[in-house]
């Protein structure tokens, strides 16, 4: 099994940033939907109609999500852990994605980038003050 640690910056609110994380519509306009999400810890999610899907374990608003993932035929999840700080104005945004399958890892690692934390940065980062 493998593991992601990856940092953020992004040039925004904490509000803006948790909005993009947790609320369904936000999510279908970064392109991680059509979503199912909640702020409810225990809630199922999905994403991407289903292609990830799991459970929120963790929910602390606008500080930390942390959450099981599953993808394909998975039989045991990841563990995604998503923290917030505010510094200087900005956003950090550290990631930590552990108990990956070997052979998705590198796809995986490309796909925050790329398809949601690339996304979410181009439209929370719009109109910002």
């Amino acid at each position: 099994m493998k593991s992601i640690q990856k940092s953020y910056t992004l040039n925004t609110s904490l509000t803006r940033v948790w909005d993009a994380l947790v609320n369904p519509q936000t999510i279908d306009l970064w392109g991680g939907g059509p979503a199912k999400m909640s702020e409810k810890e225990g809630s199922e999610f999905s994403l991407w109609s289903g292609d990830i899907h799991g459970k929120n374990v963790l929910v602390k608003p606008e500080k930390e999500l942390v959450q099981e993932w599953y993808s394909g035929t998975w039989e045991k999840p990841s563990i995604v852990k998503i923290s917030l700080l505010r510094d200087k104005g900005q956003t950090i945004v550290e990631l930590d994605h552990v108990d990956i399958p070997d052979e998705e890892a590198k796809e995986i690692d490309k796909g925050w980038d790329e398809y949601y934390f690339g996304p979410i940065k181009e439209l929370v980062e719009k109109n910002t003050n």
